[in-house]
């Protein structure tokens, strides 16, 4: 088990030392290598030599993901591109792609990360680990795969998809940790029910799930189908990738690596930093990165952190789990919902499946939430007057939660689409144009 208690359990005094230093070195760094930083610091007034403090950052400027593209491919770099040793990029699937790149020593620090991370959720190198996030210019195929083999374990790159050979491999290599999106492992189970597999005749005891955002309910949904512990990771593209904090087996908060980052939350409408334990929007500073070093990236995440040492001793602030981002949050008629708090009521209904879409449509000039949601049984269909009642006691819990009316359509088992990467559920018609 890799544990950097140097690291890890340090005192909150020496951690912001540490944090200095390296936050020095790293605004030296892109004010004499990036032009966009040294812009924007130069707008500012903002010179190196004026951070004093850990405090100081507040007067840093944020870094967008609009800034990430504006300067595709590379304009963001701080070492030249004979430094690079790789790239990884996100999908593009809302304007171009975000690029980033890693030195080689950027990769020996990001596996010294990931490493941590899986040894915080339990992982040794006892551990079989069945890798079935998809490899490729994603950062969390490659980022956990160097981790888990630094913390000894024997990986399994299966990759995503080909869920029947996911499970026979299981099996057949005794596979003891599963890391996926948690949607993914949800539809394992599924898939292993209909094949008659008994999930108890498997060795898994840990899930390491991250790339989308999930509720507890659906954690708890998770660890009784599989059996198993389920642990959250977090990462962005953006900052690293995999490994800038995760669950320990306490689940009370993911562990973030503060000696390599810097987390603020602020008031994602004034940009105002706010109070640990202040609910808000989380901004991350790099603070060992060569090849991408970021300063105040804005994530959209929503959370809190906290700075209480955690019960398994380690002292490092922790992150709550997300509960939306602002730019998915939906205004319905003046109510901000988050998709969250659907899946939180959906996930404790016995009868509904962890499956569902959120449709926004605006009719006759008024938004209209739909929910669309899955049985577990055929049986539930009928009869219909049972199947209305279910119905009313859906949108009830719903109304009872978010406070607007919700349109709700019941789908048969197996209707809404499965698969191994990140569950896209909300789906926004507002702006198409009309027939």
């Amino acid at each position: 088990m890799i544990w950097d208690v140097e690291h890890e359990c340090m005192s909150r005094s020496r951690l912001e030392e540490l944090q200095l230093e390296r936050l020095k070195w790293t605004v030296n760094r892109v004010y004499s290598k990036v032009p966009h930083y040294r812009e924007k610091f130069e707008k500012l007034g903002i010179v190196p030599e004026g951070i004093k403090s850990v405090n100081d950052l507040k007067y840093l400027p944020f870094t967008t993901k609009e800034d990430l593209r504006n300067n595709y491919p590379f304009g963001l770099f701080a070492v030249p591109q004979k430094e690079v040793v790789r790239v990884h990029a996100s999908s593009g699937t809302t304007g171009r792609p975000v690029v980033v790149g890693y030195t080689a020593n950027d990769l020996n620090t990001w596996t010294d990360l990931t490493a941590r991370m899986v040894s915080l959720a339990g992982v040794t190198s006892e551990d079989v680990a069945q890798i079935a996030f998809n490899y490729g210019l994603f950062t969390g195929g490659f980022g956990l795969h160097y981790g888990l083999e630094r913390a000894g374990a024997l990986v399994v790159p299966v990759s995503g998809g080909n869920t029947e050979r996911q499970l026979m491999l299981m099996k057949d290599f005794g596979t003891t940790v599963l890391i996926s999106t948690p949607s993914y492992s949800l539809y394992i189970a599924e898939v292993a029910e209909k094949m008659g597999i008994d999930i108890s005749s498997l060795k898994l005891k840990i899930g390491l799930f991250g790339g989308e955002p999930w509720t507890e309910e659906m954690r708890k949904e998770i660890e009784s189908r599989l059996n198993i512990i389920a642990t959250d990771n977090y990462g962005l593209s953006e900052v690293m990738g995999p490994g800038v904090a995760g669950e320990c087996n306490c689940k009370c908060g993911h562990h973030i690596a503060e000696d390599h980052f810097i987390v603020e939350t602020i008031d994602p409408e004034t940009g105002e930093v706010l109070e640990p334990g202040e609910e808000g929007e989380l901004v991350f500073t790099s603070l060992t990165k060569e090849a991408f070093p970021v300063i105040r990236f804005r994530t959209k995440d929503i959370s809190r952190i906290t700075q209480d040492v955690c019960q398994c001793g380690r002292s490092t602030a922790r992150m709550r789990k997300i509960v939306g981002r602002t730019d998915d949050m939906l205004i319905i008629r003046g109510v901000n919902v988050f998709p969250s708090q659907i899946e939180s009521v959906l996930m404790t209904i016995d009868g509904i499946g962890p499956h569902y879409l959120i449709n926004v449509h605006r009719r006759n000039f008024l938004d209209e939430l739909e929910v669309v949601v899955e049985l577990t049984r055929e049986d539930l269909l009928e009869p219909y007057s049972k199947l209305e009642d279910f119905s009313s006691y859906i949108r009830q819990k719903l109304h009872s939660v978010l406070s607007i009316n919700v349109r709700l359509k019941i789908v048969q088992p197996g209707t809404l689409e499965r698969g191994a990467g990140k569950a896209k559920r909300v789906f926004d018609y507002r702006n198409q144009p009309t027939a």
